[in-house]
This record gives structure tokens, sequence and C-alpha cells, in this order.
């Protein structure tokens, strides 16, 4: 019997049972038949950020960002390049401060841009300030080393 990891849908929020094997294989949601990994950032907001959270069996990274806040502006590409790069292995979200404040009060951001890396529902890892995509990539994989 081969393992099996449980995915969050980016577009629908169900949650899918998806043999390890298959991660690599473009799967597809069971629920509304959309891919579940694009390369893509997912906008996360009160409505689906627990569950990105704490349903998924891959890590989440998650960017705390604002529209007023420059480096923040600075980094969004080089975090889309990092999503493409880490996926299917890791799920890259953007939540705003600014929209989501109770989310950002209760991992109590003080300074934007900042980056948490969570895994089973439990931050890992956390830097603060603008950074390249090779930064985020080797930053992210240095802290899933077992």
């Amino acid at each position: 019997m081969s393992e099996s990891l449980h995915i969050v849908c980016p577009q629908c929020s169900a949650t899918n049972r998806l043999p390890t094997v298959r991660l690599q294989q473009t799967p597809k949601c069971g629920k509304c038949h959309q891919l579940l990994f694009t390369g893509a950032v997912l906008a996360l907001t009160g409505n689906n950020f627990d569950k990105q959270l704490t349903h998924n069996d891959i890590p989440l990274l998650v960017d705390f960002w604002a529209e007023w806040c420059g480096p923040c502006k600075m980094m969004a590409p080089a975090f889309a390049q990092a999503a493409q790069l880490l996926e299917p292995h890791v799920r890259l979200g953007k939540l705003n401060t600014e929209t989501e404040m109770a989310i950002s009060a209760r991992y109590q951001i003080r300074s934007i841009p900042t980056l948490i890396l969570f895994k089973a529902g439990r931050e890992l890892a956390r830097q603060s300030g603008a950074i390249g995509t090779q930064e985020i990539v080797k930053w992210v994989k240095a802290h899933l080393q077992p």
C-alpha cells in the first residue's frame, strides 16, 4: 500500500487524499477537477488560511505583506518564482496584513514582509525582510531538512 498525503485544493478548499507517487503527476482535485498545484502563489484569507495551514500534509510558506509596503512589492516576483520551484512539495501563500488583521495579530507580525514556514500547523521558521528567489528556496529547504 502506498503512502498518501492530504492536499487542500487551492481553488475550492476540498481536502484530497493523494498517493505520494502522484505528487509530481499534475494531480487534480476530486471535487472541482482543477489542478492541485499550479506553481502560483495562493491568496490566503480568513476563509482559507486555517484549512490550508492545518489540513495540508505539505509545508505552507506564508508571505505576510501589505499593499503599501515597498519591500513587499519588490519581493513579490521572487516569491512567485519560488512557488514554481518549491511546488508540489511546499504550498506558498500570501496573506495581506491590512485585510487579515486578526491572523496577523495571532502570529505577532511586527514588520513586513515576514515569511513564516509552517508544517503540520506549527511554525518552523520565520524570516523578516525582503529576500530573493534563491534565498527563499535555500531558506525553506534548510528548515525542512530532517
